[in-house]
């Protein structure tokens, strides 16, 4: 069976929005720029929803503990970051893009390579210029939870390579991280391909490395 990922790009406005999904024939670099670029109105920050005070502290909290993941092999984060990276993924908007791989490969189908494309025109776009983004793994249920691990972090890490690569964006500002099948996009339904996908977290908060 053919695994493929959706990535799922996430921005920096605090409002609880719903994911647009979009088919990889049809993503744009424009579509994914207009999810990514903060919504006016919108509180940016750390607190619990839009229209409330940016808490200086742990708004100050937040972009230490991302320093602290620049450079970072995938493989070295440790549970509790992981966890505290999803924990800031949870209240941003995002857009969902189907991404193909090659049987139990980290490898790109090739039908699936315009849409990283478009991926790499948006995140390159100087609207997001002093970003830094979380590239994040995950699988569905199917197979070995060690194997469904290590091939979130494959596939996150091939994405990253692609964007430095091809777009020459910093590797210090994309930071990787695998989740395996633990958090389902889908939990009534583990299996599901939907569940198979890679998140770009767009940390927004001008934390790029200088």
């Amino acid at each position: 069976m053919t695994r493929f990922l959706s990535i799922t790009t996430i921005g920096a406005a605090l409002s609880m929005t719903a994911g647009i999904a979009v088919a990889g024939d049809a993503v744009s670099a424009d579509k994914i720029l207009d999810a990514l670029k903060p919504k006016p109105g919108v509180t940016r920050g750390l607190s619990t929803g839009p229209q409330q005070p940016v808490d200086a502290a742990a708004k100050a909290k937040e972009v230490s503990f991302v320093d602290t993941l620049r450079n970072r092999k995938t493989r070295s984060l440790s549970l509790g970051e992981r966890q505290e990276i999803a924990e800031l993924a949870a209240s941003k908007p995002k857009i969902d893009l189907e991404i193909q791989f090659d049987y139990n490969s980290a490898d790109i189908s090739k039908n699936s390579v315009s849409a990283v494309q478009e991926l790499g025109k948006a995140l390159s776009d100087s609207s997001l210029k002093g970003s830094t983004f979380v590239v994040a793994g995950h699988t569905d249920a199917i197979g070995g939870e060690a194997y469904n691990q290590d091939l979130s972090e494959r596939r996150a890490d091939t994405i990253k390579k692609y964007l430095t690569e091809k777009y020459g964006i910093a590797g210090s500002n994309l930071v990787t991280v695998g989740y395996g099948e633990t958090r389902p996009k889908d939990v009534n339904a583990p299996m599901d391909p939907t569940n198979r996908r890679v998140q770009v977290v767009n940390m927004d908060s001008k934390t790029a490395a200088k």
